[in-house]
């Protein structure tokens, strides 16, 4: 009776040992998973352009897949079948900007979004934008220096400076852009959006001044709207009571009108004489998600 145990016995012990291999075998196997995204606040970029996720691995970029966004703000798609044992090695979770088609298999410049994974989720923040849009701040002047100093032409110009002093210094207080992004000034007048010009020094004129006179302006950025009025406005104009915008806008931009990160917005005043301020507009403007593995 003692052998027929101790043969039941090594029986038993065996498709045990043969039991536990084949868990360990199957758990070394990788397994599918997802990474789901809860974004806030994006906007349609057209036909030309698509999101793109990335995860970071060892440091290296690995696409979790492109999608769009419509004209309500929402994902085409929000969730992303990935690699388990990939997706457990993410530290960090990126959002670009891609071209469509896209050439590369590389992130574009234009990262929008990044955040480090604190277990399972990360929370998304702009710092690949800038290191930081915390403190922002923008003073104006309505004028117009490169017209005929007409008076119809009077209020007709915007200029990111300040002459309080008697001397002209700059007037927004910015940081630095990272690559792939650019700031826009645009005065909206009537619900149109019109371009002052892109620029990414605040202490140096723009990069074009498409509606300005024939004199020089002012070294900073601005714009007179004087000539070539777009369809549905007339230069010269009164731009007070209109909407001043300092957007941040991705390089290369197929857009005429400001992209969702706005960092300073605010009315001109009717009665603007002298130096105008302009608020910050970062809480109410830019986009908020979190990312779940």
């Amino acid at each position: 009776m003692k052998k027929l145990n101790f043969k039941y016995a090594m029986i038993l012990v065996s498709v045990l040992l043969i039991s536990s291999c084949s868990v360990n075998d199957d758990a070394d196997i990788p397994q599918n998973s997802f990474i789901s995204l809860n974004i806030d606040g994006l906007e349609d970029l057209g036909a030309d352009f698509l999101y793109e996720g990335w995860i970071i691995v060892d440091g290296a970029p690995v696409s979790t897949g492109t999608f769009s966004v419509n004209s309500n703000g929402d994902l085409s798609q929000t969730s992303f079948e990935l690699d388990a044992t990939t997706l457990a090695s993410a530290t960090s979770f990126v959002l670009s900007i891609e071209p469509n088609p896209d050439p590369s298999t590389a992130p574009a410049d234009t990262k929008l979004f990044i955040g480090d994974f604190n277990g399972a989720s990360a929370i998304l923040g702009t710092g690949t934008v800038a290191p930081s849009f915390d403190t922002v701040e923008g003073k104006f002047i309505v004028a117009a220096p490169t017209g005929t100093g007409a008076e119809e032409e009077k209020y007709s110009g915007l200029w990111f400076l300040d002459n309080s002093s008697g001397s002209a210094v700059n007037g927004l207080e910015l940081p630095a852009l990272e690559p792939g992004w650019k700031y826009e000034g645009w005065v909206v007048m009537d619900g149109i959006p019109v371009t002052t010009g892109t620029f990414t020094s605040v202490s140096e004129s723009d990069e074009t001044s498409p509606f300005s006179g024939t004199n020089p302006g002012p070294p900073f950025p601005g714009e007179d709207f004087l000539v070539n009025a777009p369809d549905g406005l007339m230069f010269p104009t009164d731009i007070r009571g209109k909407i001043a915008v300092v957007s941040v806008e991705p390089y290369p931009d197929n857009s005429a009108a400001p992209f969702v990160l706005k960092p300073l917005a605010g009315m001109i005043p009717a009665d603007a004489m002298g130096v105008q301020e302009i608020g910050s507009n970062v809480s109410g403007s830019f986009p908020t998600g979190t990312v779940t593995r």
